[in-house]
């Protein structure tokens, strides 16, 4: 078979499983991440905010989400459907975006190589990993699943992929100064979206090739790659500076090396819920047979490039387990590698199945047809899925546009109806004091300097308005609740974040 016939199978059956694991993930109770948290609803309110031409005074966090943003800005340019749909495509192209990074890992097709049949095999194993994860809470130990989300970082994963694979490209054989600049341009693209990549990334990577560079055979391709890292990294920090205004929180904070005790606490607490169920023992399972055949790998590879990657896949996710405990963590999300780093052990070492050659094809095709068409009856269950009603909120927005006045809501409860006007200023972010809340927002919203009205739900914490105030009305929206104050004026605090 043709070499680019190979290459476009491939990307079809990884468009099947992408579709799989989307539609998957969006019927069950993840579907609150993927649809309605309220962090997860940041890329589309930029990219709306882009599209819309406001003035942007954006309070960010320490994520920038760039790829992310340009990736849905472009959805939402060129598709004519609503948002819940933008997010359902998003979570189909950030699979298949993985598929593409775990492509270039996998190397080179050549004689006694499969890299194809195994990228699309290491992303299966990765959905099905996606597919076991049922929690609502974006605090679970549920990991494989952010991926599909526009907000927990799927760039970043796909940047470290990325790393991995032009890494191993490098080792391999390719040109040194070409694929140095494209890695260092990884590496800076991904630092200046998201500072977790160096964690993610270039401590893990670079403690390999700094290892690896004892060895004087691959000695000048491990300080190429150590130094491409690198320098992009720093690059991507340097980089951010002009961003200051938009960055609230630069992350520093979040460290805290004297809660150490506390964060295994923390994530062992995370890591109990998750084997309380029996698919979340069979994903643990799964991982450790993929770390367990990344180690074997390390032993057994005869390549460079192959020990790299066999290396990466388990001493990644190692490094940024012990990183986040040292560091007093508790996040769930940190710990992501995880959930993607041992699946590339499958391509660490691509070679055919040993078994008669027509056995094989036999068996690649029956694959291939069951894909494609469990991806085909995926589709209608994906838009079933993103179409679904959500008749309080859509009771909010309904009454917010019809009153054409501003009203307010604490960041939970708001960001939701938010996102789903037609005018988002209508709505704007405060804390239980009225304050303005500048975080992950347009600053120009709290240009309004008053509302008339708030909006509340069981996750409000109770108001103490600036001053005495009775509402008229209660309008009922299911679980949320409008405080109609008509012609009594709140005015909005200083802002905070």
């Amino acid at each position: 078979m043709r070499t680019w016939l190979r290459e476009l199978g491939g990307w079809m059956l990884a468009a099947a499983v992408s579709l799989v694991v989307a539609a998957s993930v969006a019927s069950s109770a993840r579907a609150e991440l993927l649809f309605r948290d309220g962090d997860s609803v940041i890329v589309a309110m930029l990219s709306r905010s882009l599209l819309a031409g406001d003035r942007l005074d954006w309070a960010m966090s320490s994520v920038l989400f760039l790829p992310e943003t340009a990736v849905f800005t472009a959805l939402d340019a060129v598709l004519p459907v609503g948002v819940n749909a933008l997010f359902a495509v998003s979570a189909v192209v950030n699979v298949l975006a993985l598929y593409g990074a775990v492509r270039l890992v996998a190397g080179r097709a050549r004689v006694g190589r499969a890299p194809v049949a195994w990228s699309v095999i290491a992303v299966a194993a990765f959905g099905a990993l996606a597919m076991t994860e049922m929690s609502p809470s974006r605090n679970a130990l549920d990991l494989a699943s952010l991926q599909l989300t526009t907000t927990y970082y799927s760039a970043t994963v796909v940047g470290v992929a990325l790393a991995i694979g032009i890494a191993r490209r490098m080792l391999d054989g390719a040109r040194l100064l070409p694929m140095s600049l494209v890695l260092g341009a990884v590496a800076l693209v991904s630092t200046l979206s998201n500072p977790l990549f160096a964690a993610w990334a270039t401590v893990p990577l670079g403690a390999i090739t700094a290892i690896g560079a004892l060895r004087v055979a691959s000695r000048g391709r491990m300080l190429a790659i150590l130094a491409a890292l690198l320098g992009g990294t720093l690059l991507g920090f340097a980089a951010r500076i002009p961003f200051a205004a938009w960055i609230a929180n630069t992350g520093a904070g979040y460290a805290q090396p004297d809660l150490w005790q506390e964060s295994i606490g923390y994530y062992g607490d995370l890591l109990g819920d998750r084997l309380s169920t029996p698919l979340g023992v069979i994903a643990l399972l799964v991982v450790v047979a993929l770390l367990a055949l990344a180690i074997v790998r390390t032993v057994r590879a005869d390549e460079p490039g192959a020990r790299f990657v066999a290396l990466a896949a388990w001493v990644t996710p190692v490094l940024v387990v012990i990183g986040a405990i040292a560091l007093g963590t508790h996040a769930a999300r940190y710990l992501q590698p995880l959930a993607f780093a041992p699946m590339l052990a499958l391509v660490a070492l691509p070679r055919p199945l040993r078994v008669p050659v027509r056995a094989r094809r036999q068996l690649a095709a029956v694959a291939t047809v069951v894909l494609l068409i469990a991806g085909g009856l995926s589709i209608p269950r994906l838009a079933t899925a993103a179409n679904a009603p959500d008749a309080d909120a859509a009771c909010v927005t309904d009454w917010v546009e019809a009153s054409d006045r501003t009203g307010a809501g604490q960041f939970w409860t708001v960001r939701l109806p938010k996102l789903h006007l037609d005018d988002p200023s209508q709505l704007v972010q405060v804390d239980h004091q009225l304050n303005g809340y500048a975080w992950l927002v347009n600053r120009a919203d709290f240009d309004a300097g008053d509302v008339s009205f708030l909006v509340e739900d069981a996750q409000t914490v109770p108001w103490e308005l600036p001053i005495q105030a009775i509402p008229d009305e209660i309008v009922d929206c299911g679980r949320y609740r409008i405080l109609d104050f008509g012609e009594t004026v709140l005015p909005l605090g200083p802002q905070r974040s």
